[in-house]
C-alpha cells in the first residue's frame, strides 16, 4: 500500500488519535490539527496527500476549508467524516471538491482503504484543463456522445470536472437519452479507465436474484447457488459499478446498498465474512427520483448518498441539430452492417428528423433507421411516414395454425387481428410477449412511451425486447 502524507483536522482528541493510530499502521505519515486555523497554516507549510476533515470545528465550519484549498492552490484528497444528521452538508463537500465521505462511527477498514484511494488519485474532483476544455468546444464527440450541443457541452464539462473524483453520479433523464453511455465516458475519463466497467440493470433481474447479481453468493447459499459467485461489486473492484434503473430495487436491498456504500464492504449471500471493495458508484434512473423518495419507494437516505454529482441527460427532441449529426453517424454504421450503399436522407427525412417529437430519444430513431434502411430500396432514406415500433418480422410460431400477424401495413398503419382472436396453446412466454407488446404499441399509434405506461413497464424494457427481436431476425437472415 502507498504510504501518504495525512492531515487530521478534528477536535475530538479522542477521534484523532483513534485515526492516527490505524493510519500509521497502515504505514501513513499523520499530523493532527483541532482547529480550521491551525488546518490552514499547516496546509501552506506542508504538503499533504490527504485530508482527513470533520465538518464542526470549534472555530468554523469545515467547509470553508475548501476556499483556503483553492486560493493556495492546492489539490489534496480531502475526505469528510461527519454524523448521519449531516448528510447534506457531507455531500455540500463532495460537490465543492472532496474525494469521498464517511459517515461516524468510521470503520478502520474503511477509513484505511478510503485514505489509500484518495492518496492515489490525490486531488478529487478536478478542473477543467484548458486543452480539454478547448477540445470540448470544438469537438462533435465525447467518449461515446455525438453531439455539440450548449445541452450536451454542459455535460461533457461536468463529466470532465468529476472524472477523477469518487463522488457517487446520479444520472437522470429520460429512456434512450444516453445514461449508460454517461456511466462509460465518465469512466473512460478517469484515471479508472484501466479497471473494470460493470454494468447492472436493477430493473431487468428478478427481486430475490439481484442481492445475489450485485454481491455474489457463496455455493449452496440458495436452490440452484451451485458455486461461489463474486457479484458485480466485487468484479468492478478498481473501477466503476453503474447501477441503471436504480428506482426499481426493491427497499430491502436499498438498506444493504446504502450500508455498502458507507462501509466500502460487501457480504455474500450465505456468507458472514465482509470483503472490502474499492469503486466509483454511477447510478442512473428515468423516473423523478424525489418523487419516487416522496412517496416512499426510495429511501431518502439513500438518495441523498447517492445524489453527490447530479447529471441530467436533456432528450434529444430538445438538442436541436444534434438529431441530425447523430443520424448521420448511425446510417453510415447501419448501412454497413446490412450490406447497403445509402447516400443520404432524402429532404422529406431531413425535415422529419427536425419535427418529429422523438419520444424514444436515441433509441427510438435508431430503431427506425434500422427500418427504413432494412425496407428501404432506393439510395436515399426515406423516414417521413415511417411506422415507429413494433418490429418488422413476423412472429415465428411453433403451433400447427397459423397465427394472425399484428404487423403494421406501411401505408394504411393498420393492424389486423387481436389477442380475442389468437389461440395461445403451444406458443412460448416471449410469443405471447411480443404480441402484447405489439398490440400496445399499435394502439398508441407507435408511441413507445405510452405503451409502457399502458402495460405497467419502464419504455427501457420495450426498447431491450425490441432490439433483442431485431437480433434474432438478423441472426436468423445471417
Amino acid at each position: 500500500m502507498t504510504s501518504a502524507r495525512v492531515l487530521i483536522v478534528e477536535d475530538s482528541a479522542s477521534l484523532a488519535l483513534g485515526y492516527a493510530a490505524q493510519l500509521e499502521d497502515a504505514g501513513h505519515e499523520v499530523s493532527l490539527c483541532e482547529t480550521l486555523a491551525e488546518a490552514r497554516r499547516s496546509l501552506l507549510a506542508e504538503k499533504f496527500d490527504v485530508v482527513l476533515l470533520d465538518l464542526q470545528l470549534p472555530d468554523g465550519d469545515g467547509l470553508t476549508i475548501f476556499d483556503a484549498l483553492g486560493e493556495a492552490a492546492l489539490n489534496p484528497g480531502v475526505i469528510v467524516v461527519t454524523a448521519d444528521g449531516s448528510l447534506s452538508r457531507a455531500i455540500s463537500a463532495m460537490r465543492l471538491g472532496a474525494y469521498d465521505f464517511l459517515v461516524k462511527p468510521v470503520a478502520g477498514m474503511r477509513l484505511i482503504t478510503t485514505v489509500a484511494a484518495a492518496a492515489l488519485q490525490a486531488g478529487g474532483a478536478r478542473s477543467i484543463e484548458p486543452d480539454a476544455e478547448n477540445a470540448i468546444e470544438d469537438a462533435e464527440t465525447y467518449h461515446g456522445f455525438i453531439g455539440k450541443s450548449p445541452q450536451m457541452k454542459a455535460v461533457y464539462r461536468t463529466i470532465e470536472s468529476v472524472a477523477d473524483s469518487k463522488a457517487t453520479v446520479f444520472v437522470t433523464g429520460e429512456s434512450g437519452t444516453g445514461k449508460e453511455v454517461t456511466a462509460e465516458a465518465i469512466h473512460a475519463a478517469s484515471k479508472r479507465r484501466s479497471g473494470p466497467f460493470v454494468a447492472i440493470n436493477c430493473g431487468a433481474i428478478p427481486e430475490n436474484l439481484l442481492e445475489s447479481e450485485l454481491f455474489g453468493h457463496v455455493k449452496g447459499a440458495f436452490t440452484g447457488a451451485i458455486e461461489n459467485r463474486i457479484g458485480a461489486a466485487k468484479a468492478a473492484d478498481g473501477g466503476t459499478l453503474f447501477l441503471d434503473e436504480i428506482c426499481e430495487m426493491d427497499l430491502k436491498l436499498q438498506v444493504k446498498l446504502l450500508r455498502f456504500l458507507q462501509t466500502g464492504m460487501i457480504q455474500r449471500v450465505g456468507s458472514s465474512a465482509a470483503e472490502p471493495v474499492n469503486v466509483r458508484i454511477v447510478c442512473a434512473t428515468n423516473r423523478d427520483p424525489e418523487r419516487e423518495v416522496t412517496e416512499g419507494r426510495f429511501r431518502e437516505d439513500l438518495y441523498y448518498r447517492l445524489n453527490v454529482i447530479p447529471i441530467w441527460l436533456p432528450a434529444l427532441r430538445e438538442r436541436g441539430a444534434d438529431v441530425t449529426l447523430i443520424a448521420e453517424s448511425l446510417l453510415k454504421r447501419i448501412a454497413a452492417e446490412e450490406g447497403r450503399k445509402i447516400s443520404g436522407f432524402s429532404r422529406a427525412s431531413e425535415a422529419y428528423l427536425q419535427q418529429h417529437s422523438w419520444p424514444g430519444n436515441v433509441r427510438e430513431l435508431q430503431n427506425a433507421l434500422r427500418r427504413a434502411v432494412i425496407t428501404g430500396t432506393g439510395k436515399q432514406i426515406e423516414l417521413a411516414g415511417t411506422p415507429r415500433g413494433a418490429p418488422r418480422t413476423p412472429l415465428v410460431q411453433h403451433s400447427p395454425e397459423p397465427v394472425p400477424s399484428f404487423q403494421a401495413d406501411i401505408e394504411t398503419e393498420s393492424f389486423v387481428g387481436g389477442p380475442e382472436q389468437v389461440d395461445f396453446e403451444g406458443m412460448t412466454l416471449d410469443q405471447v410477449e411480443r404480441i402484447v407488446i405489439e398490440q400496445a404499441i399499435s394502439r398508441t399509434s407507435g408511441n413507445i412511451v405510452q405503451a409502457a405506461k399502458s402495460l405497467g413497464v419502464s419504455p427501457s424494457t420495450i426498447y431491450r425486447k425490441l432490439d433483442r427481436w431485431a437480433e434474432q431476425h438478423d441472426a436468423q437472415s445471417a
